[in-house]
């Protein structure tokens, strides 16, 4: 497979949030504005594509009974490294997200593509399915949050579009979340279908 295949199949054929449906705790959490969707998926990007390759160098180290155990411990590493380095850099950031980077480690994004990619290729394929799918995910958290910022206070990425008070807060919300994620996904099944 290509390099650009690989890359664009993480966008738009296997997206997580879109086409997946997969990791929508950090999904439908982390997506008030669309910084913290960004933050967020740049961060879990961050932990896919040095995992990926991690894990396809080490694949023939890790005994198969403790493959999935040895897996968490490479991505709790670099997920460590990650939580220390934006508490440091981008603290309102990292204070934004809260328990949501240190959860990366769980993600069933970034298990699911360890096991079911990094661990039959190569460094270098593995690397690159890390960035398509981490970019796949962190455009949707990001139009995710846009939309739901823009809807519920009439903000885009802080700037002022239109005056706060014809947002509904509903999408600044927990439910919001879910309205919007669900027309986001059928309007992307609908641009897909054709």
């Amino acid at each position: 497979m290509s390099p650009l295949k690989i890359i664009t199949n993480g966008i738009v054929k296997e997206n997580p949030t879109f086409v997946l449906l997969l990791g929508m705790c950090p999904t439908l959490g982390t997506t008030s504005s669309a910084i913290n969707g960004m933050g967020m998926g740049l961060a879990t990007a961050f932990a896919l594509i040095c995992s990926n390759a991690a894990i396809s160098g080490m694949k023939n180290l890790i005994p198969d009974q403790v493959r999935i155990p040895g897996y968490v411990v490479i991505i709790a590493s670099f997920v460590t490294v990650l939580q220390m380095c934006m508490e440091a850099y981008v603290p309102a950031l990292y204070a934004s997200l809260g328990l949501f980077i240190p959860l990366i480690v769980v993600n069933c994004i970034v298990l699911g593509r360890a096991e079911a990619f990094a661990a039959k290729n190569g460094v270098f394929a593995s690397a690159l399915d890390g960035l398509g799918i981490g970019l796949g995910f962190t455009l949707a958290l990001t139009l995710l949050g846009a939309v739901r910022e823009l809807l519920g206070t009439g903000k885009f990425f802080g700037l002022t579009l239109m005056p706060e008070e014809f947002g509904s807060l509903i999408f600044v919300l927990a439910p919001g979340a879910f309205i919007a994620l669900g027309f986001l996904i059928a309007g992307v099944n609908k641009v897909t279908a054709r």
